[in-house]
């Protein structure tokens, strides 16, 4: 699967609480968690971030708590795909399971914010302004729960026998 997008760069460690702080943990409709991704770094986040961009993070991108609500904010942007050098080992989980993308590369000083990149999802190769760099695949399972839309609609999918 081929993803081009444009970049929006965040640094190391940026945690659960970052991506949707927890005074909205109870909202559960993800039109309305996607107003608040991110909106401690950028509150106007939701209003720049478009359909098909991408997020490039460094280290530990997703620690802190277990929220599911983290990637589902992301997605309900439109945002397919987070990039980082290292993700925490729960967000990493949720994310696939919820149907975002993760691949794990050090870009972050390899791309500019704005820029359009191009990523293979098969093969983890990203092309960038400063050339190709290869990142660490996405394995041919996970890949099957990004493209049904997450763990739940592989499984039902799967039920149905398709």
């Amino acid at each position: 699967m081929i993803l081009k997008g444009r970049v929006w760069k965040f640094g190391d460690n940026i945690d659960t609480d970052i991506i949707i702080p927890a005074r909205y943990l109870s909202y559960t409709d993800p039109e309305a968690l996607k107003v608040h991704c991110m909106e401690p770094l950028d509150p106007q986040f939701h209003t720049k971030a478009m359909k098909g961009d991408i997020i490039v993070g460094g280290y530990n991108f997703g620690c802190g708590s277990s929220r599911e609500h983290a990637p589902i904010a992301i997605l309900a942007l439109g945002i397919p795909l987070v990039i980082a050098k290292s993700f925490a080992r729960i967000f990493y989980r949720n994310a696939f399971n919820k149907g975002l993308a993760l691949l794990e590369a050090d870009i972050l000083n390899k791309v500019y914010e704005g820029e359009e990149i191009e990523v293979d999802l098969t093969t983890g190769v990203i092309k960038c302004k400063e050339g190709e760099v290869k990142a660490k695949p996405i394995p041919a399972f996970m890949e099957k729960l990004i493209n049904d839309g997450g763990l739940i609609n592989y499984l039902k999918k799967k039920l149905r026998g398709a």
